[in-house]
């Protein structure tokens, strides 16, 4: 089977977005992943940056990971990958000038999208962890990134948390990053197709979903319909992995019964989010 370049993955995330379809991505997390969920027939992975917290660092997901480090495993996953992958690059670790680096670092591991979120990311002393940077702010890093690619195929998608802003605020934040010329529109906090339909309302650029689940999004025709190419689900086959491996070693160590944890809160269990949560009250004056 013939090898597609970076740029030809980058080609095929583009056609998807210019599609009339809405696809759902594959978690890939290491270079293995990548293979299977190409040869199982996905369009898409993605690469998130809560996995590669888990992975890289055994650490929950709040802005410890560095550049290089998620660069790294980018690089491992964008040396074989034959699917587009779409890289969750948080803040862009930093200001304007970290999201240029940011996304030179990406290009470079293979990356065919990127999306770069306006949570104001580290935590800062005395806000809350959910706070957003400014429209203005959020919009020069875009302008900032898409001036540091050197492929013109690689996609930036401008992202924000519906959940925690008025309407009137996610309208004003995403028309402004449309304006500033992201190829697509990342929301995460939508809450059902009303929702959805009221930030849609005036966007032209493709939209991607952040739904982990949620049932009152479960509807791919009427998603497409909205303008919606690509629904991200969660992590699932990360997760699996972690319970695989949690209960092939206990049986190792021939012990009967495990500690009926699912996934999820295995991963809670072995990642420590009680302490960093407390150091970042105790040393930050920073709450949820």
């Amino acid at each position: 089977m013939p090898k597609a370049s970076h740029h030809e993955l980058r080609n095929a995330f583009r056609a998807l977005l210019a599609s009339s379809a809405c696809y759902h991505t594959a978690s890939v997390f290491d270079p293995l992943s990548a293979r299977i969920a190409a040869d199982l027939g996905f369009e898409v992975g993605i690469l998130g940056g809560s996995v590669a917290s888990l992975q890289v660092l055994a650490a929950p997901d709040i802005a410890l990971i560095t550049l290089s480090e998620f660069a790294e495993q980018a690089t491992r996953i964008g040396r074989v990958a034959q699917l587009p992958v779409i890289a969750d690059a948080d803040h862009g670790y930093g200001n304007a000038l970290n999201a240029m680096r940011t996304v030179v670092e990406l290009e470079r591991a293979g990356i065919a999208a990127l999306t770069l979120e306006d949570t104001l990311l580290p935590a800062q002393f005395g806000r809350k962890s959910y706070d957003l940077i400014s429209v203005d702010e959020g919009v020069g890093k875009l302008q900032a990134a898409r001036q540091a690619r050197d492929d013109s195929a690689l996609a930036i998608i401008g992202r924000t948390h519906a959940g925690v802003q008025s309407l009137q605020e996610v309208r004003q934040r995403t028309q402004a990053y449309q304006q500033a010329g992201a190829d697509a529109i990342c929301l995460v906090g939508v809450e059902d197709f009303d929702h959805l339909e009221a930030i849609a309302e005036g966007l032209q650029v493709p939209l991607m979903l952040v739904t982990y689940g949620n049932p009152q999004l479960r509807d791919d025709a009427r998603l497409a319909a909205l303008g919606v190419r690509v629904v991200v689900n969660g992590h699932a086959a990360f997760f699996a992995a972690i319970k695989a491996t949690y209960d092939s070693l206990r049986e190792q160590r021939g012990i009967a019964n495990g500690n009926g944890l699912s996934a999820s809160e295995l991963a809670l269990r072995y990642s420590f989010p009680e302490d960093c949560i407390g150091w970042a009250a105790r040393y930050m004056n920073v709450t949820e």
